[in-house]
């Protein structure tokens, strides 16, 4: 049984796809952190960098975008690696693009202070703005829309050849300007020619609609957004044929059962209503999965673990035995099983987590070729059910896999963690001890440099009953062989890694530069 389950709150949707019971796939969008990725922009040029052949655009979405010359000329690539589809031309795609882009510079399509009309391709992350791109695309779904492209095609998933020199033929025929191109989706197989023609013409308005509004508007603004989530998520049960989608608001289930009677006549899919007072992700269990995936340590049902880290260039996952009780006269095959299952959880955890970039696995070491050979295609066979396009390599004679994976948005970790104020993000503090040599240090340089003979150590509990065992008695000693007097007194709200110096005669807080 597959089913979404949606989570709505306040500043929070959660769309979780639970397949027999356990969850497959999770998204999380925040209201101030709403997708990106469709929307079209009219944007100003902020900025030309020749040397990438690049610029950045102000679209009012906080960071400036980005867009590379490739991004500006007429990429038909592009196009067919987004949607999947194939163009039947007369000459060759790579080298056209190619040359196009070898003898234009971009000054020549983009000035600073340009206003330019641009669709978000990627999602901004961290402090890097959108990636954009000129090559407008308008998505319905059965059809695409291509405003400035002329080329019309067919999604190569429609596998039928009837099916698709129909759909061919059909799109050529539509009355629509020599200039704009349609692309057929996989689910136009299944809609009536009345259906495409009619979602044919609401994108033709939807792009006078955005064109009226970019003459209208002066400064950077939105002229159109993607579909939120919740259309996506009813689309997607259509499109993949889940048996349900049960949501827990009702404002929310009441437009889901709206978006689907368009589309009923496709899939029986229930929509329900989540009635019961126990929250559905805790009925459900995916709050318990959530909170595993969070973690950097992960355990395997058969007692090995996963282990994930995460670098500025990178992503690592670590494959451990653990505590697993294998087969001991053939340690070689236990092994084997822990990587095989580990490929299966590293699959989905990657969906889960949202890991996107450069991801290095580290398997546990295998004699034999032919195992080295069955965890990898275990794993390539895994990857094949995620959405985000993966790259996967050989795996080397240490076990090492390299891949990567399409960053589509911010990491789960990113969306609901921030950087630890005190830490700076290494996930680490000094160590009692390290701490009492500073105080050591720094009450040296309070009694010989600032002249103060009665000082007052304020510290955390924690630091002040390590320092019980040896370390007061010897600042004591030190102070006394200064001719200072030393107290001490603690403050529950001090960071453990923090202390401060006070005089013991004007109660004012010694300052140490």
């Amino acid at each position: 049984m597959q089913e979404i389950l949606l989570n709505v709150e306040s500043k929070e949707i959660r769309y979780a796809h639970l397949r027999n019971g356990q969850l497959h796939d999770l998204i999380v969008e925040r209201k101030k952190e709403r997708q990106l990725t469709g929307n079209i922009y009219r944007g100003r040029v902020t900025n030309i960098l020749h040397n990438i052949q690049s610029a950045f655009i102000d679209i009012n979405e906080g960071e400036n975008g980005f867009i590379h010359i490739s991004d500006i000329i007429e990429n038909t690539k592009k196009f067919e690696q987004l949607y999947d589809m194939d163009f039947e031309l007369h000459y060759d795609i790579k080298a056209l693009d190619d040359k196009q882009q070898n003898n234009m510079d971009i000054e020549q399509v983009m000035k600073t202070d340009q206003t330019v009309l641009v669709q978000v391709v990627k999602e901004p992350i961290g402090s890097k703005g959108a990636r954009l791109t000129s090559n407008i695309s308008i998505a319905g779904r059965y059809l695409v829309l291509l405003p400035n492209s002329s080329h019309r095609g067919v999604s190569r998933k429609i596998e039928d050849r009837q099916a698709r020199e129909r759909l061919k033929r059909l799109i050529r025929s539509f009355e629509m300007p020599q200039d704009m191109g349609l692309i057929c989706r996989t689910a136009s197989c299944l809609a009536t020619p009345e259906m495409l023609i009619e979602e044919a013409n609401d994108l033709f308005n939807t792009w006078q609609s955005i064109m009226e509004n970019f003459k209208k508007s002066s400064e950077p603004t939105l002229l159109f957004a993607e579909s939120d989530l919740i259309k996506r998520a009813v689309i997607t049960a259509i499109d993949k044929r889940f048996d349900r989608l049960m949501v827990d608001d009702y404002s929310v289930y009441q437009n889901c059962k709206r978006l689907y009677s368009r589309y009923a006549s496709e899939h029986p899919l229930r929509i329900e209503y989540y009635r019961d007072k126990v929250p559905m992700f805790e009925r459900f269990n995916v709050e318990r999965e959530i909170d595993k995936t969070l973690r950097r340590k992960l355990w395997l049902p058969s007692g090995g673990y996963l282990f994930f880290d995460r670098t500025e260039a990178m992503h690592t996952i670590d494959v451990n035995s653990g505590r697993s009780s294998g087969n001991k006269t053939d340690v070689e095959e236990s092994l084997v099983r822990i990587n095989l299952e580990a490929s299966e959880e590293i699959a989905r955890q990657l969906r889960l987590r949202n890991i996107g970039g450069l991801i290095i696995c580290d398997f546990i070491d295998m004699r034999l070729r032919k195992n080295q050979r069955r965890v990898l295609e275990k794993l390539k066979e895994c990857m094949k059910e995620d959405s985000a396009k993966c790259t996967i390599l050989g795996m080397s004679e240490f076990g090492l896999v390299e891949m990567t994976r399409q960053r589509s948005r911010g990491t789960l970790s990113q969306t609901i963690f921030t950087s630890c104020p005190y830490c700076t993000g290494s996930g680490l503090v000094k160590s009692h001890e390290s701490i009492s040599i500073e105080i050591e240090r720094a009450l040296k340089k309070v009694i010989t440099c600032q002249q103060q003979f009665a000082i007052r150590l304020t510290a955390h509990p924690d630091l002040l009953r390590y320092m019980d065992v040896l370390d007061k008695a010897h600042l004591l000693k030190m102070c006394e062989e200064l001719n200072a007097h030393l107290d001490f007194s603690t403050d529950d709200n001090l960071h453990l890694n923090d202390f401060y110096f006070v005089s013991s005669i004007n109660n004012k807080k010694i300052e140490m530069s």
